[in-house]
């Protein structure tokens, strides 16, 4: 590449970031359900033909922050899954839902694109699905640690339940069993579920001492999935 080329490139990556920072100040102030290329080119100095150059359209722009926000709690998960690398597996479990928490409480706006409400006339698209499951991903692989290891104990099944189980663990973890792939499906849905009662809110005058209540709450999960 040329010096040419390279300050060019390095320019592009400049203003994207400096779009995507304008965008995020947008989501905090107004929701993503009212982010517009017009006022982020205007907070920025900037034509909308210009940004346009950048990001084609509104739902381009929320795509890239949706990846980014994923890509940003998938990180912080697995930065706290190997510090605890050599930790029990229950142990190394509640420090990547500790991290997920800590990212949500610190970027309450990013967590709510994610996490929150669906953004009216938007369809995240495939290219969203890696970033989206990395947090998963670094769970299941502490529980596939364990069946490897300690082993697991996961709960018994309902015969109803059976196909749809088979179904889960073929498609997200084909080498541990289908009680185990329910049992994650379940604490997945059951941790960011705890996590956005605290972000939005849900738990003032309810729960008082957050910090304990979720590690006590991230234990339980922990065990629900067979963890020892």
């Amino acid at each position: 590449m040329s010096t040419a080329q390279g300050a060019r490139a390095r320019a592009r990556r400049e203003v994207t970031a400096a779009i995507k920072e304008a965008a995020r100040r947008q989501l905090a102030a107004e929701g993503a359900a009212r982010l517009s290329l017009r006022a982020v080119a205007r907070e920025l100095g900037m034509v909308s033909s210009a940004l346009y150059r950048y990001f084609p359209s509104r739902d381009e722009l929320l795509t890239a922050l949706i990846i980014d926000a994923y890509d940003s709690v998938g990180e912080a998960a697995e930065r706290a899954r190997d510090a605890a690398a050599d930790a029990p597996p229950p142990a190394r479990w509640t420090a990547v839902c500790e991290a997920v928490r800590d990212w949500a409480l610190a970027h309450p706006h990013e967590y709510a694109l994610i996490y929150g409400s669906p953004v009216p006339g938007y369809s995240a698209p495939d290219t969203t699905v890696r970033a989206a499951a990395r947090v998963g991903m670094a769970l299941i692989g502490i529980v596939r640690d364990a069946h490897q290891g300690p082993g697991l104990t996961a709960p018994p099944l309902a015969a109803e339940l059976r196909p749809e189980a088979a179904r889960l663990a073929g498609d997200l973890a084909p080498d541990l069993s289908p009680e185990a792939a329910v049992a994650l499906v379940a604490a997945w849905a059951q941790l960011f579920g705890l996590v956005g009662f605290e972000v939005f809110g849900q738990f003032n005058r309810v729960v008082e001492n957050r910090e304990a209540f979720f590690r006590h709450a991230a234990a339980r999960l922990a065990e629900g999935v067979g963890l020892r």
